[in-house]
């Protein structure tokens, strides 16, 4: 992520959607940083469905294919929505975003605490090291 200036300070990855907090430092900016990360992640994603023996393989890659398609928004496959959902913490409490984005694994019943989450800041914030490096807010 050095690469592209992303400073990450949280994250949370669910079987369907991502949350982060985090900024761009100049001269990178956010909306670039998300297109090149789709790009690059729905590269990564559809070669390891191709590559891993699943029940269910040929099912997403035939709806990845067909969103590609229909939107005319990707070559072979389409991972990723169109949208993102951005919110600016300057005018808010980012620990009340942080503590959301932290729970969504509790809410859905994966965990009872967030920093049981593997694919989480939450473990950072709680002072054990996790998988990815975060800037503490």
């Amino acid at each position: 992520m050095d690469n592209k200036g992303l400073v990450l300070n949280a994250w949370v990855l669910m079987t369907n959607h991502i949350h982060f907090i985090g900024r761009c430092q100049e001269p990178y900016n956010m909306s670039d940083f998300l297109r090149d990360f789709k790009k690059f992640t729905s590269k990564k994603l559809a070669a390891a469905i191709r590559e891993i023996p699943e029940s269910r393989r040929d099912w997403l890659l035939d709806k990845f294919s067909f969103e590609a398609r229909k939107t005319n928004r990707a070559e072979n496959y389409k991972i990723w929505q169109d949208d993102n959902h951005p919110i600016d913490l300057q005018d808010i409490d980012p620990y009340q975003k942080l503590h959301y984005i932290h729970e969504n694994p509790v809410k859905a019943g994966i965990v009872e605490s967030p920093e049981q989450y593997t694919y989480s800041s939450a473990k950072d914030y709680s002072g054990i090291m996790g998988l990815v490096k975060v800037e503490l807010i």
